[in-house]
């Protein structure tokens, strides 16, 4: 399946947070109206945090039924449990405090010291997506990934000119030398994010403008990898209007 990549904007990072939050929760509701179970894969990252920290506030999280709902990690740091670098610990406080999804719903990554080495811990999570995942395939095709975006283009863990952007036959692989700290982390491949019903990219900051339009160009996904994201019923960019600024007209949707 194919669809066009669309590009949400709005007029500021508080504004970006709130439509996002709201968008979120009235689509797991949809879902749920068609389906017994939602599974949704999380990034970390302040924009992401943003979003998730929103969601928690909202009055209308209430109308959610959060014990069919599963998360699921893009990528995780390999820090040790508790770590305020792993994407897990920010997770609890912003959204998991707020939200009743039972604990056996809740899908991490393994932490550092687990007593398992990064290589364990990727395997380990391969079977744990393959669990859940529909029959023939690798993990669940997750009903909305949240991704967002790193100066450079990179998404989840997936950084430029790394080997892990053309890997195919995993669905989780280990990075030993990420170029920002901690070096070491664990992140989906492309192709099960690709799987993803829904992808939806979140940036702010004019920092970001420069990659945004490189990637809705068609820029090499060596070179930036988040152009290669694509969900397979919709990718969606939401975007404030600092990150927006080299986006062409004609890709931004005027109404969603």
């Amino acid at each position: 399946m194919t669809n066009e990549r669309r590009v949400l904007v709005h007029p500021d990072k508080q504004a970006l947070g709130a439509s996002v939050a709201a968008r979120f929760i009235t689509k797991i509701i949809d879902v749920l109206d068609e389906q017994e179970r939602a599974d949704i894969a999380i990034s970390g990252g302040s924009v992401s945090s943003l979003v998730l920290a929103a969601i928690g506030q909202s009055p209308a999280r209430e109308s959610v039924d959060w014990s069919k709902v599963h998360v699921w990690w893009v990528d995780e740091r390999w820090v040790a449990e508790g770590d305020a670098d792993r994407n897990v610990t920010g997770t609890q406080t912003d959204f998991f405090d707020h939200v009743d999804i039972p604990q056996a719903n809740i899908h991490p990554m393994a932490p550092s010291d687990a007593g398992l080495t990064i290589d364990e811990a990727a395997a380990q999570y391969e079977r744990e997506l393959q669990e859940a995942a529909p029959e023939g395939a690798v993990a669940p095709r997750f009903d909305i990934s949240l991704l967002g975006v790193g100066p450079d283009g990179h998404t989840a863990s997936l950084f430029p000119e790394f080997p892990q952007l053309s890997v195919t036959d995993r669905a989780v692989l280990t990075v030993d030398d990420s170029p920002k700290p901690p070096p070491q982390r664990l992140t989906l491949s492309f192709p099960v994010i690709n799987a993803s019903q829904r992808v939806w990219v979140i940036l702010s900051g004019a920092e970001k403008a420069s990659v945004l339009g490189l990637a809705l160009a068609g820029a090499a996904v060596d070179e930036v990898p988040v152009g290669g994201v694509q969900g397979r019923k919709r990718t969606v960019f939401f975007v404030d209007q600092d990150a927006a600024r080299e986006v062409p007209e004609n890709l931004i949707a005027s109404t969603y």
